[in-house]
């Protein structure tokens, strides 16, 4: 049980949460995650309090989905950092903390040299991707490609 109410721990809420995070697009990961850090600033929380509503056992070290607890991601080592998916830190929030209007915002980092590399090959693989729908018939076997009569001779 929580040492405070719901009820009074939700009066010292602002009316909207909102969870700002980057997303790194040359990360492997298909969604970004947010600490502990992350989680304090978006609820308006101390750290401490958000520690305790997070569902966390020493002897378990992924126990299994509270619907009254901020549930963190799973983790392969008691070492591993905390980190939290922004609708689960939105769904505590609203369901748990009881605040009315709860936003998550995911904000793009800015290009890295890898990004801007991919966006070139991307746009060449489109170009030659054109280039060959555009071509009259598919060049099926090499005799027919041999047989073009409209290319230069090397």
């Amino acid at each position: 049980m929580f040492p405070r109410s719901v009820e009074s721990v939700s009066s010292h809420v602002q009316s909207s949460v909102e969870i700002a995070l980057e997303q790194a697009a040359a990360s492997s990961d298909a969604e970004a995650l947010v600490g502990i850090d992350e989680v304090q600033k978006s609820l308006n929380r101390s750290r401490a309090s958000v520690y305790r509503y997070t569902n966390t056992d020493p002897r378990n070290l992924n126990p299994p989905f509270n619907p009254r607890k901020l549930n963190p991601e799973y983790r392969s080592d008691q070492k591993d950092p905390l980190l939290f998916h922004p609708n689960e830190v939105a769904r505590f929030a609203k369901d748990v903390l009881r605040i009315k209007e709860v936003t998550v915002e995911v904000l793009n980092s800015p290009s890295t040299a890898t990004q801007q590399m991919l966006g070139a090959i991307l746009d060449e693989l489109k170009g030659i991707r054109s280039h060959l729908e555009g071509l009259d018939r598919p060049m099926s076997d090499l005799k027919a490609h041999r047989d073009r009569q409209d290319r230069p001779a090397a």
